[in-house]
């Protein structure tokens, strides 16, 4: 009698197996908007509880209203990024072929400015380009390679477009259902996980809350601030650009790719005081935002060693596309937590070792 119990039990397990296998491969190239739709659920579920109350429990409403709010702050900035980004690499280097191949092309007056070796690295780019041919094999080993990469970074940006555009589709009924949502949940953990599951369940929000928080709050901030310095240096552009620095924040090392790039058209504009200006703005301000607003926001969920905020961007990418850029570390800070939690070991004596 047993033994036909535990064989029943077996095969029910097995079904249900071979079932999971069979949605999670149906699910697959949906995967990332659906995971990417979760944490932002998760991390934005107080503010929807609030937004329900006051709609006074329309949850349709309510679910709506978030979803719209996620399209316009997120998904359309980003959109508007790519599409000038796409544009915008196609054109430079059309006229930068054209240039070339006339011969027209003259180094940038701000080398001349560069201390001790500004002569030197003029001279030698005057003389380079000087010289049709050499200017032509040269043009030959960078030119094609650097827009591929470039228009490789715009369909990037454009592929996370539509994976963010599905994702807020996904969110609207994770939000409109969330409360049945939970109480399966809640059941299925019960049932797999026994006593620790209503523990675990909060480790896990806080988790993604603290690094979705982390992330999003960090970006934000560090685009506001170099929208002033933006503004302040006279660079034109700066609504791109801010949306650029926000974009590019969730990059380790990235926000100086944007404001490093304005400081070296500022100094090809000869404005030397303004470039000098903007590399301080960018190394004290915009970048010291990641070292003030990103670990005071990410420690109320989880204290994530900067390793594997880096590899969960970098994996993230390469696993998901765009989108990776949060779900890679939110993914891997969800599973430093549950071992924190399984072992017993605090995140001081994690970091000492």
């Amino acid at each position: 009698m047993e033994q036909e119990r535990a064989g029943k039990n077996y095969a029910y397990m097995g079904a249900i197996a071979l079932l999971t296998i069979g949605c999670l491969y149906v699910l697959r190239p949906f995967l990332a908007a659906i995971l990417f739709a979760a944490a932002i659920v998760i991390s934005s579920w107080p503010i929807y509880l609030y937004v329900l109350a006051r709609m006074r429990g329309r949850r349709t409403l309510a679910a709506l209203t978030l979803t719209l709010t996620l399209t316009f702050l997120v998904i359309l900035p980003i959109a508007l990024v790519a599409y000038n980004l796409a544009d915008d690499v196609g054109r430079f280097y059309e006229q930068l072929k054209a240039a070339v191949a006339t011969g027209h092309v003259e180094p940038p007056a701000w080398l001349r400015q560069i201390p001790v070796v500004g002569e030197t690295l003029y001279s030698y780019v005057a003389n380079l380009v000087s010289s049709r041919e050499q200017m032509m094999v040269l043009a030959q080993r960078l030119l094609e390679p650097a827009r591929h990469y470039l228009l490789g970074g715009g369909i990037v940006l454009g592929t996370g477009v539509a994976q963010m555009s599905l994702a807020a589709f996904v969110s609207f009924f994770l939000y409109r259902d969330g409360h049945t949502l939970l109480v399966a949940i809640g059941v299925a953990m019960q049932r797999i996980i026994g006593e620790r599951a209503e523990r675990i369940a909060t480790t896990v929000s806080q988790t993604v809350r603290g690094v979705m928080y982390g992330l999003l709050g960090t970006a934000l901030a560090q685009a506001v601030v170099a929208a002033i310095g933006f503004v302040i240096a006279g660079v034109p552009g700066v609504p791109l650009l801010a949306v650029a620095t926000f974009v590019m924040s969730l990059v380790p090392v990235g926000p100086p790719i944007i404001w490093g790039g304005a400081a070296i058209w500022l100094f090809n504009q000869g404005q030397t005081g303004w470039a000098i200006f903007m590399v301080v703005w960018g190394v004290v301000l915009i970048s010291g935002v990641d070292n003030v607003v990103k670990p005071m926001l990410i420690s109320r969920g989880s204290s994530l060693p900067f390793l594997l905020v880096l590899l969960g961007v970098l994996g993230g990418v390469l696993a998901f596309g765009f989108v990776g850029l949060f779900i890679g570390p939110t993914l891997l800070a969800v599973g430093y937590s549950l071992m924190r939690e399984w072992t017993g070991i605090e995140p001081a004596v994690v970091n000492d070792i």
